[in-house]
């Protein structure tokens, strides 16, 4: 199972119990046209700093950097889209925005529970803080320039989580270089690059900033 299968499969277990069915399937039908690279990051640091590690343990962690940015890629959309604002709307339409705003609040709480006892919870709540303040500065942006340049800091936001995840689940810490090097792979708009997208060194690169964090850690002390 590739990395993007794999988080899916977990962002679909972790809201399994969700009810009722309508609002579940608000959730997971929206897994199914994601990009799932913020989860497959979290795989591929860990993977990058233990190759030997065990996928199945480090999936809850992929799933719930996932759920954190479907929920808020979701509620931007919302703030931006104010879909009850449509003078077409029917009733159908109205409660297919109430489950919207529903799905993004499950998904983000989702993510924060697979996340809440890891060393990554910290950085959850960063980055959910951050965007709050992000969509905040975005309605008194003067220029189209400004609100684009806010919006796209929530992909550079979750890459950055990303990392801090995948490398906590393999009892490592992510140095500052690495999380400015997460922030680069997220590219400069608002839109997830593909899980294609990432680079072939990406691994490598990874392993090699955590390993110049340990080696001068080790040298200090």
């Amino acid at each position: 199972m590739d990395d993007a299968a794999r988080t899916r499969a977990a962002a679909e277990r972790a809201v399994g119990d969700v009810d009722p069915p309508a609002l579940r399937r608000a959730l997971t039908d929206r897994f199914d046209d994601a990009e799932m690279t913020p989860g497959a990051l979290t795989l591929l640091s860990a993977r990058a700093l233990d190759p030997d590690v065990d996928l199945d343990a480090v999936e809850d962690h992929a799933a719930g950097v996932q759920l954190i940015y479907e929920g808020l890629r979701l509620t931007r959309s919302l703030s931006q889209t104010e879909p009850w604002a449509s003078a077409d709307l029917d009733a159908d339409g109205d409660i297919d925005a109430d489950l919207d705003v529903l799905a993004a609040d499950v998904s983000v709480s989702r993510g924060f529970y697979l996340l809440a006892r890891t060393a990554a919870a910290e950085k959850a709540v960063e980055t959910v803080r951050a965007f709050g303040r992000d969509q905040t500065l975005r309605r008194a942006a003067d220029t189209d320039a400004e609100s684009a340049a806010l919006d796209r800091n929530l992909e550079a936001d979750v890459f950055e989580l990303a990392v801090v995840a995948g490398t906590a689940a393999v009892g490592t810490s992510a140095p500052a270089e690495l999380v400015s090097y997460a922030a680069e792979l997220a590219g400069d708009d608002d839109r997830m690059p593909s899980v294609g997208a990432l680079p072939d060194s990406a691994s490598d690169r990874i392993a090699a900033l955590a390993d110049e964090d340990r080696v001068a850690s080790s040298a200090d002390s």
